[in-house]
């Protein structure tokens, strides 16, 4: 069973300097129906414009990933961690037992767009923790990359929780696909260009959340980019 969240349906928040869709309930926006999927809570795709940013802020027992787009974000946080994030980095921070943090576009003429995903961790009052790591995005070429597990593995940020999270970088006529274990489901996040998903188009913006499916079978006519989260 395949369900589709287009992306023009999403929640919508709109500030001076910030415009951001919102796949699930966040913020002033709710809908009982869209609370998330599994254990991920929260798909927010951000652009924020030079110079503006995101004020110290707290947060409780979430693990919170950001992955960019476009452009730089810089973190500032309450363990001391400062750095800048770019495309082909992820962040992870665990919120844990209680952590305060900022997020700025440090550029003075380039916005940044990236996506910010909340995961429910295992248990709560975990220890705060942060994790920031590079990866080759041409290993991300036409194929699904690890870049975040349970496990910590190679190349991977560590997830407190039975999630497993994949970035492809598609050219015309790639393709990939990635097998679901029985009692597993997916999330699919195309966050550009257009991708085929087990033989239904999907375009930027739009989600689908996959159960019941032995495998997610992907393929873009064009460049696109994707997210996919293997969850338990």
């Amino acid at each position: 069973m395949i369900a589709i969240r287009r992306g023009e349906d999403r929640g919508r928040t709109r500030l001076s300097w910030l415009d951001s869709r919102h796949s699930f309930s966040f913020g002033d926006y709710r809908d009982p129906r869209q609370m998330g999927f599994r254990t991920l809570r929260v798909i927010n795709d951000d652009r924020v414009s030079a110079g503006g940013g995101f004020p110290t802020h707290a947060h409780r027992d979430m693990e919170i990933i950001s992955y960019v787009l476009d452009g730089a974000l810089e973190h500032r946080d309450s363990l001391g961690t400062g750095s800048v994030i770019r495309p082909g980095e992820v962040q992870r921070m665990s919120a844990g037992s209680g952590i305060r943090h900022s997020e700025f576009n440090p550029s003075e003429k380039d916005a940044v767009h990236f996506l910010q995903i909340w995961i429910v961790p295992e248990r709560q009052g975990l220890p705060p923790g942060y994790q920031q790591i590079a990866f080759d995005q041409g290993e991300a070429l036409d194929r699904l990359r690890l870049i975040g597990d349970r496990n910590g593995s190679p190349g991977a940020i560590t997830i407190h929780q039975d999630a497993r999270v994949y970035a492809a970088l598609f050219g015309a006529g790639g393709a990939d696909t990635h097998d679901l274990t029985a009692g597993r489901g997916a999330w699919v996040q195309v966050a550009r260009g257009i991708v085929d998903l087990n033989g239904i188009e999907l375009r930027e913006g739009d989600g689908a959340a996959i159960e019941d499916e032995p495998a997610v079978r992907l393929r873009s006519e064009t460049a696109a980019e994707i997210l996919l989260f293997d969850l338990g």
